[in-house]
C-alpha cells in the first residue's frame, strides 16, 4: 500500500516543473536561471537554516515555514536567477539611466526577476496539473541563498516545495 504523499510521485512532478521552468521564455533569451530539486535531507537542512534565519531576524514566518517542511515535505524545487543586465539600447525599466549605470550600482536588471516569476509560474502550474500541493515560499529561497545551494552569484530565490495529502498543509496552517 502506498502513502498519500508519495515522495516518487512527488519526485516525478518536481522533474516536470524543472522541466517547464527551464523552458519558460526568458529576456533576449538569456538563461540566467539555476533551478536544483530538493529531496528529504536537504529539505531538513533547509529547515534549519530557516529556523536559523528566522530566530536571528524575528520573523516568525521563517520558523513557521521550517516546521511546516519537516512536517510535511519530502520534495521541493528552488528557482533562482543570477543577476545579468541585458544591454538593452533604450530601456531604464531599472530606474537607472542604462545597463552601465546599473552594473556600476551593483542593481537588479528587471528582466532578471520577471524572467524568475515567469519560471516560477509555469513550474507552479505543472504542479497545480498534477493536483500536487505546493506554495512559493521565499523563506526557502532565502535559506537556498544562505546555504549558497544555487551558486555564489544567485541573488534571487525562492523554493516551492510539494506534498499530496488530504488537505494543504501550506495554505491550511496556524
Amino acid at each position: 500500500m502506498q502513502q498519500a504523499n508519495n515522495p516518487k510521485a512527488l519526485m516525478s512532478v518536481a522533474e516536470q516543473m524543472v522541466l517547464a521552468a527551464t523552458t519558460a521564455p526568458k529576456g533576449r533569451g538569456q538563461d540566467n536561471l539555476e533551478i536544483a530539486i530538493l529531496e528529504r535531507e536537504d529539505i531538513l537542512h533547509a529547515a534549519e537554516e530557516m529556523e536559523r534565519i528566522g530566530k536571528k531576524h524575528g520573523v516568525a514566518a521563517f520558523l513557521r515555514d521550517a516546521g511546516n517542511l519537516r512536517e510535511h515535505v519530502s520534495v521541493a524545487v528552488l528557482i533562482g536567477t543570477r543577476i545579468q543586465q541585458l544591454g538593452l539600447k533604450y530601456c531604464g525599466l531599472c530606474g537607472f539611466k542604462d545597463c552601465d549605470a546599473n552594473r556600476a550600482a551593483n542593481g537588479i536588471c528587471v528582466f532578471n526577476p520577471g524572467d524568475l516569476g515567469i519560471a516560477i509560474g509555469s513550474a507552479v502550474s505543472v504542479a497545480a496539473r498534477f493536483h500536487a500541493d505546493n506554495r512559493v515560499m521565499y523563506t526557502l529561497g532565502m535559506s537556498a541563498l544562505a546555504l549558497k545551494w544555487l551558486g555564489d552569484e544567485v541573488r534571487l530565490a525562492y523554493g516551492i516545495p510539494l506534498t499530496g495529502t488530504g488537505k494543504n498543509p501550506f495554505f491550511d496552517r496556524k
